[in-house]
Parts: structure tokens; sequence; C-alpha cells
């Protein structure tokens, strides 16, 4: 397996919409297993296609403490919403902040399985919150645009600041 990229805020590829997954095959089973280890590697709960520049309806999320409760949703299609709660919320894409964020406390989610397999579940919890979150990628959206522009921008502007000092770092060490 390998580990992907993941692209950081506010890398403009994170703003794309992801379009459906034509085809469940073996190629896409790897993407999803790379995901996940991408996910695990980086001690995240979930991770949108998106984030890792490509641009198909797929998320995978696992908010089990023993990393054993793995869930593939392709094409997932939010059927309802139930409920509100307010949530600190990080992201995969937006490393080291954590915000509060409205969410629905219950979604009800049509979707494709790794098998290509229609399902229908109910999410609750802290699973329903990473989905929804992971969602929200595959529509362009970041946890970032539920926040004031003004907290957004600093957010955007440490994250670039950031970004450079890692890569003067790395092209000293070179």
């Amino acid at each position: 397996m390998s580990i992907l990229n993941i692209l950081e805020f506010p890398d403009p590829r994170l703003r794309r919409k992801a379009v459906s997954v034509e085809l469940v095959d073996d190629t896409l089973r790897l993407l999803i297993d790379n995901m996940f280890d991408t996910m695990y590697a980086a001690l995240g709960i979930g991770l949108a296609a998106t984030q890792v520049d490509v641009h198909r309806r797929l998320l995978v999320a696992d908010v089990s403490t023993e990393k054993d409760d793995p869930w593939v949703l392709i094409n997932p299609i939010t059927l309802e919403r139930d409920g509100v709660e307010v949530t600190e919320e990080g992201c995969l894409s937006v490393p080291g902040y954590y915000e509060s964020v409205e969410r629905a406390e219950q979604v009800r989610v049509r979707y494709m399985d790794r098998n290509g397999e229609e399902q229908v579940s109910k999410f609750e919890g802290l699973l329903a919150i990473c989905v929804q979150h992971e969602i929200d990628h595959l529509d362009g959206k970041l946890f970032v645009d539920y926040l004031s522009e003004a907290k957004r921008q600093r957010i955007r502007k440490r994250l670039l600041k950031d970004r450079k000092y890692r890569q003067e770092e790395q092209a000293a060490a070179v």
C-alpha cells in the first residue's frame, strides 16, 4: 500500500467538486486501501478522495479507537439530517487547527460500499460528524468555511507561512 500526499488549505484543488464514481473495480479498491493507509498514518478519522487530489465521490472513515471499523462511502448522498450538534473539528487538510462547527447529530446516507453494492445507513455521533465533514470535501467545502472570514484568513496565512518554512528547511537540508 501507499501513503498518498494530502492537499493542504488553501490549495485550490480542495475546492474542486468531485464527480461520481462510474465503476467500482480493483483500481478503485486499491485507491480505497491507500486512502485508509494515508488516513491512519496521519492519525485521522476520515479522508475524502478530494484531499488526495482524486476528484471522485469517495470517502473513507474509521472513528473507532482500535481502527477496526472502516467505512467506505462511494457516491454518498445525504437523504436526511436530524438534530443539531456543535463539536470541535479538525482536518487533515488544515493541520493543527480545531474549531467549533455546527452539524446534524444524525444523518441517513445512500452510498455504494467497496463492492459496489448500494447501501443506506444512519450515522450518529462522531461518525455522523465525520461523514458530513468528508461529504463537504467532495462538494469543495472545508470546515474553515463555517468560520468567520477573519478567522479563515488567519488560518490561511499561518498555514502558508508554515508551508514556506517547511520548504526552506527541506531546501537547506539538500
